[in-house]
């Protein structure tokens, strides 16, 4: 079958959004039986060939979700894994397959679905993106065709998420980089997933939470040092000793001093000085 790039469909409001039934039972068991389709809405492309920022240019219609017929490419022969490699990358399984079953019939099994993410570089050092992938297949035993259904799509990013990236990309720019060889362009800078663009700085905020609490810690050791220092009260009902006050003379005519000033006309004025100062 021909592949035509781009062709121009002249239906006035037409939206192509098929069910997961439609594109099972009419579009993908249609065409691996070797039954012609009406309207040629779908092509054939081996997206593995292809990154899949490429991959909207290249389908014959859809404005957010790409649909495509992907012949299998196995690594070693019919019943190996699938070559899921790209120019660039590679396209990665996230969980189990699931059944797809029909909504006339809860009991009928139609076909399987996979979803797929993908990373940019090799395996095991590769960065994770917003594609995704759905990769529909049939539940037949025996097929005479190793077809599948993709359909490709970019992850919906929460404007914050947004904001970061561009925040992030921003300050990458006015960011001064050293003069190596391993940064002799921006093709060796991985604009990752927001998650994985804030690592490093996640690393320098983990840092800084650490110094910030190590600061706390002695702040509050240094105030438990000078409290404990500081002057404690007796507490509880303990008995404190009492201020002994040297009780004063009554009578002042025995002290000493006084006694060298006695003298007769001193002594006539003794009773009346005394009742003056016990008065």
């Amino acid at each position: 079958m021909s592949y035509q790039s781009n062709p121009e469909i002249e239906l006035p409001g037409f939206r192509f959004h098929p069910t997961e039934e439609e594109l099972l039972e009419f579009y993908l068991r249609n065409i691996v039986y070797g039954k012609m389709l009406s309207s040629d809405v779908i092509g054939f492309l081996n997206i593995y060939h292809h990154d899949p920022w490429d991959l909207p240019g290249l389908s014959k219609i859809g404005e957010r979700e790409w649909y495509f017929f992907v012949p299998i490419d196995r690594k070693h022969g019919k019943g190996g894994r699938p070559n899921r490699t790209t120019k660039n990358g590679f396209w990665k399984a996230t969980g189990s397959d699931r059944k797809i079953v029909s909504l006339s019939d809860q009991k009928k099994m139609i076909g399987f679905k996979r979803t797929l993410v993908f990373y940019k570089g090799r395996a095991q050092r590769g960065c994770k993106t917003d594609w995704v992938m759905n990769e529909y297949r049939l539940p037949d035993a025996t097929l005479p065709k190793d077809i599948v259904m993709c359909k490709i799509y970019r992850k919906a990013t929460s404007l914050k998420v947004l904001e970061q990236r561009a925040a992030m990309e921003e300050e990458l720019k006015n960011t001064s980089l050293p003069s190596s060889s391993s940064f002799s362009s921006m093709d060796t800078i991985s604009f990752c997933t927001p998650k994985q663009d804030l690592v490093v700085f996640k690393k320098e905020e983990e840092e800084e939470a650490m110094v910030k609490e190590k600061r706390s810690d002695g702040i509050a050791k240094e105030q438990k040092k000078i409290s404990s220092a500081s002057l404690q009260l007796p507490l509880g009902n303990e008995n404190m000793g009492q201020l002994q006050i040297p009780k004063m003379l009554t009578d002042w005519t025995q002290d000493q001093f006084w006694a060298q000033l006695n003298s007769p006309w001193f002594q006539n004025l003794t009773p009346y000085v005394a009742n003056i100062l016990n008065f």
